[in-house]
């Protein structure tokens, strides 16, 4: 017999499954798995606001039994942002004790988000707030000096996201605002004046009531002054105008939610800034926000720009023809000039 040939009747060895090695895991503990627990016990909750990373959120079925938690952000959130204005699943401890920490499972679908991006040319978006309905653009009059692309860069930015926008002027004491407010006529836009003395507040309480309501501003222009103001209590730094360059110092470091003393309503005041990137917005969502222009515009040829020298624009020609009526004009231009805003 030759020596790769075997005997029939000589017994092959069995094994079983105590013969399989297997390789220890060398950092010692259990494989990750993709599956997740549901959390069906966790509480949805409102955050407030965020401080290297821990998480200030407010639970509780009603005001009665409102109350504030400090959270951490599970390990499976770790790569998304988690920002003022989000509704949230809790899990663990949301008693709020001194010393205890509750951590957050899941995100909420969001209703919108307000973003920036470092600049124009900066496709990735700085997500501000979620969730708001309302922006409220605060801007003094003077000291410091109105800027009017500022402004068109916060209505873009809200029209993008869904965001219905109000402006607030203050300062109306120093200067008359009449040649500032003239380059937003085209607009269906909601305009609070304000004196230093004398603050409307009233009037913007009521346009707050019911709302979650984004304030936003440039340095200076007292914006934390006007919160302080709607919501006693508050205690949001303010600053001064710094007399040499003209320029509001930054103040405010953080956004927070504040609550309406009265109604039920939220103000999310963001910090002071000088620029608003418009990198990550689709420029049809500003066509959009002119309801009665985009209706004229599904005539345009195919990529037109609504720009003046579109050619065989829908929207040029029906103003030209004069029938948008006499607010036609100023609309268009105000459209135009948020369009040149995006391009810019």
């Amino acid at each position: 017999m030759s020596w790769w040939e075997t005997d029939d009747d000589e017994d092959e060895p069995e094994f079983d499954e105590s013969d399989v090695r297997v390789r220890p895991n060398p950092k010692g503990n259990r494989p990750r798995t993709k599956v997740r627990p549901e959390y069906a016990q966790a509480i949805t909750a409102r955050v407030l606001g965020v401080d290297r990373g821990r998480y200030t959120v407010m639970v509780g079925e009603n005001t009665d039994d409102e109350h504030e938690v400090t959270a951490a952000r599970a390990r499976e959130l770790r790569k998304q942002a988690i920002v003022t204005g989000d509704r949230v699943d809790l899990v663990g401890d949301t008693t709020g004790d001194d010393g205890t920490l509750s951590r957050i499972v899941r995100i909420q679908p969001r209703t919108t988000l307000l973003r920036r991006s470092a600049d124009d040319t900066d496709a990735v978006e700085r997500v501000v707030v979620a969730n708001a309905d309302q922006m409220l653009i605060v801007v003094a009059a003077a000291n410091p000096e109105p800027r009017i692309r500022l402004v068109d860069r916060y209505l873009v930015a809200a029209f993008d996201a869904g965001i219905t926008p109000m402006l607030c002027v203050t300062k109306t004491d120093v200067a008359d605002p009449a040649e500032f407010l003239a380059n937003f006529a085209g607009l269906d836009l909601r305009v609070f004046t304000s004196r230093q003395d004398a603050m409307p507040l009233a009037e913007i309480t009521d346009a707050l009531t019911g709302h979650d309501t984004v304030f936003v501003g440039h340095s200076g222009v007292g914006k934390s002054t006007l919160v302080n103001a709607l919501i006693p209590g508050s205690d949001r730094a303010t600053g001064v105008v710094n007399t040499v360059t003209g320029r509001g110092r930054h103040t405010s470091s953080s956004t927070v939610s504040l609550r309406l003393p009265e109604g039920d309503g939220w103000v999310i005041d963001t910090p002071g800034v000088r620029s608003f990137g418009l990198g990550h917005v689709n420029p049809d969502n500003i066509l959009r926000a002119f309801t009665d222009l985009a209706a004229v515009a599904e005539e345009c040829p195919r990529g037109c720009t609504h720009l003046p020298d579109a050619p065989d624009c829908a929207i040029n020609e029906a103003v030209e023809a004069g029938e948008l009526g006499e607010s036609g004009p100023a609309r268009l231009d105000s459209l135009q000039r948020l369009l040149l805003t995006f391009r810019s």
